[in-house]
């Protein structure tokens, strides 16, 4: 086959996959935060949850995670003049209506208040 019509058939390749379609992702939860959650230091969060199981650091941003039996939780922590903070948590699996599951929060709770 010469080149010529070997991209030939490439191009008709490709445009035979236009027409198919494509995987939606879902909605975003909506927004807001579970009580008791949102502001926690670094400090605090260890407290309430204990040492996570892995930490991302992306530049001045982490991301703490705890995995329990049933369910894992996603913390957020943004830095803030004291340091960092949360200010986002999800959990696997969630609610269709939020981003985190306070059964989920609550399981994994080792101390303190329980999330509401």
């Amino acid at each position: 086959m010469t080149r010529f019509a070997t991209i030939i058939c490439f191009a008709l390749a490709l445009c035979g996959c236009v027409g198919q379609q494509t995987a939606r992702l879902p909605s975003a939860p909506p927004p807001g935060e579970p009580a008791g959650v949102a502001g926690l230091s670094t400090q605090q969060l260890r407290v309430a949850f204990g040492a996570p199981v892995f930490v991302r650091k992306d530049g001045g941003i982490e991301m703490w995670r705890y995995d329990g039996a049933n369910c894992k939780a996603f913390f957020f922590l943004y830095p803030d003049p004291a340091g960092l903070s949360v200010r986002h948590v999800e959990t696997l699996p969630r609610p269709s209506d939020a981003a985190a599951d306070t059964v989920c929060l609550n399981r994994l709770r080792v101390g303190g208040q329980p999330v509401s």
